[in-house]
């Protein structure tokens, strides 16, 4: 058949409206087709179309959930204990199972806590591959103690001053009750407990600031005298450190810090505030002093990488060398501040724990020197954990000639705040002048003693220190015995000496010392009879090198 043909084919036969031909569709005569719609027509058939076959499917589940017969017990179940209890073999077994199962699929997630923050999970793992953090935690599991755990590790890489504890316990047990309770009558003691009950300032007790004042003077040979008003007392120096970098510097800024310092700088400063560090080196052949020189080379070279220096960072007396800032040194530091426009921080924990003949020289007694200079500038780090030992009260003082930067920090030790019992109480022993003066004086005889005997007997097995004149540290060259002059040859030599000799010492890498073989050993966690033993110890390491040359 023609195409023509078809076309003029003669339509069947149809009546009404039906048999007239109808117009194209746009979609070529197809239509939307829904469940009965060719049953349901007219103007709503799309609609009941629709509603239909979704009212019939509901019915039909409402009465296959009523006529479903009842399922058969599962092991567990409560329907499948009752009727297992009704023998005596089932109720001895119902007797034993006690477990109660839970329907919940949502308390057993498989996606397990939610993840740490990223701030947390730095926090978290930030000092996992430091060697100083690593000797403490192995030091920890396994202590050494002469009677009850006589090979365990001993310990030289915290600083903490066991030589005085004596002397603080001793006065604890005369005066600790009287300072906290005193006598008189009812209205006196009420007076007591409302002022270590009640909230007290956040940034420290006006008599607590007015008692450190005067016992950093005493410390300072009282040639300077500090402010209270310009004092902000926080949880320990480790706190009054970061609170200072808060106020002084923005994350991604930089502090010059000359090295070796104290290896727990990494984690004070950097971790919460976004701050960077910058060592700048320091030379055995220069006695490790500071250099003016190296400083404008680390600040032109952070300039260049886009990183803003706000700071210099200082420990005096050194930690880890425990050799004091000359005071030339200081009105150098002090100029080179000026002019850069930037700070000058000074931490001074061990200012009351000399010893030797060299004189120490707190930044504090330069700034009164010079008239001309802006003191804003300028701020000291003090704390009584190392000149006190009292480390576990965890007091440390910000001490700024910065108004703005002392009411900043102020608001921020809300968060760092020394407790009240214990501010009233080293209230009483810091107003305790005999106390103070007594202690003071022999703690410097006992850390010179101890810090001797410690140097000659290192000599004793080939080691020489470099001379300290305070702190709690030898910081001895050990360089000659290790086989490859590197950092690794050092940490290869720390780590036999932590499970060799069970000796924890701390790896001058660890302080960004550039020269590999010093090692910073603190002699204030040891007695005189230990001494010996450390000695018999190193000599496993020593002779076992002589052996292999």
């Amino acid at each position: 058949m023609k195409k023509g043909d078809r076309d003029r084919r003669p339509s069947s036969p149809r009546s009404g409206r039906d048999s007239k031909e109808r117009p194209r569709r746009p979609d070529g005569g197809m239509r939307i087709v829904v469940p009965l719609q060719g049953v349901v027509q007219g103007r709503g058939g799309l609609v009941l179309g629709s509603l239909i076959p979704c009212a019939l499917f509901y019915f039909l589940q409402l009465y296959i959930k009523r006529n479903r017969p009842p399922p058969s017990p599962t092991p567990g179940s409560p329907s499948a204990a009752a009727s297992s209890a009704s023998t005596p073999a089932g109720a001895a077994a119902a007797a034993v199972s006690t477990i109660h199962r839970t329907l919940s699929r949502g308390i057993l997630s498989p996606r397990g806590l939610p993840a740490l923050s990223a701030r947390g999970a730095v926090a978290r793992a930030g000092d996992e591959d430091s060697l100083y953090y690593a000797g403490l935690r192995r030091c920890a599991d396994d202590p050494y103690h002469p009677a009850s755990n006589p090979s365990g590790v001993i310990q030289l890489g915290l600083a903490e001053n066991h030589l005085s504890l004596d002397l603080v316990r001793r006065w604890m047990e005369e005066h600790a009750g009287p300072a906290l309770t005193p006598g008189g009558d009812d209205e006196d003691r009420d007076l007591t407990i409302r002022g270590l009950a009640t909230y007290q300032p956040y940034d420290g007790i006006l008599a607590l600031k007015m008692a450190l004042a005067e016992f950093m003077r005493h410390i300072m040979q009282e040639s300077v005298s500090f402010d209270p008003s310009q004092m902000v007392i926080t949880s320990g120096a480790t706190s009054a450190m970061e609170i200072l970098s808060f106020c002084v510097a923005d994350p991604g800024n930089a502090f010059l810090v000359p090295s070796p310092y104290y290896p727990g700088w990494d984690r004070d400063i950097k971790w919460r505030t976004g701050i960077e560090l910058i060592p700048v080196p320091c030379r055995s052949t220069d006695n490790f002093n500071i250099s003016i020189t190296a400083l404008e080379i680390a600040y032109n070279q952070a300039k260049k990488r886009g990183v803003r220096v706000r700071g210099v960072l200082i420990s005096n007396p050194s930690n880890p060398t425990g050799s004091f800032v000359p005071k030339q040194t200081l009105r150098d530091l002090l100029q080179f501040a000026t002019e850069k426009n930037i700070h000058l921080i000074s931490d001074e924990v061990f200012a009351g724990s000399t010893f030797g003949s060299d004189e120490f020289v707190s930044v504090a007694e330069v700034v009164d020197e010079l008239e001309d200079l802006d003191r804003g500038r300028v701020h000291i780090i003090y704390g009584l954990s190392k000149d006190l030992s009292l480390a576990g009260f965890r007091v440390g003082v910000i001490y700024s000639y910065n108004e703005s930067i002392v009411a900043a920090a102020a608001k921020i030790a809300r968060f760092s705040s020394v407790s009240t019992p214990t501010q009233r109480l080293l209230v009483a022993m810091l107003s305790d002048q005999k106390f103070i003066s007594s202690y003071l004086k022999i703690n410097r005889e006992r850390l010179q003693k101890v810090y001797r005997l410690l140097v000659d007997a290192l000599k004793q097995v080939g080691i020489e220190c470099f001379k300290s004149s305070g702190g709690f540290y030898c910081w001895a060259d050990m360089s000659k015995f290790i086989r490859s002059y590197s950092e690794k040859g050092e940490r290869k030599l720390w780590d036999r000496l932590l499970e060799e000799a069970k000796l924890n010492v701390t790896p001058g890498s660890s302080c960004h010392c550039i020269e590999p073989g010093w090692f910073r050993c603190c002699f204030t966690t040891l007695s005189e009879q230990d001494i010996p033993v450390v000695v018999e110890r190193l000599r496993r390491i020593t002779d076992g090198h002589k052996s292999n040359r």
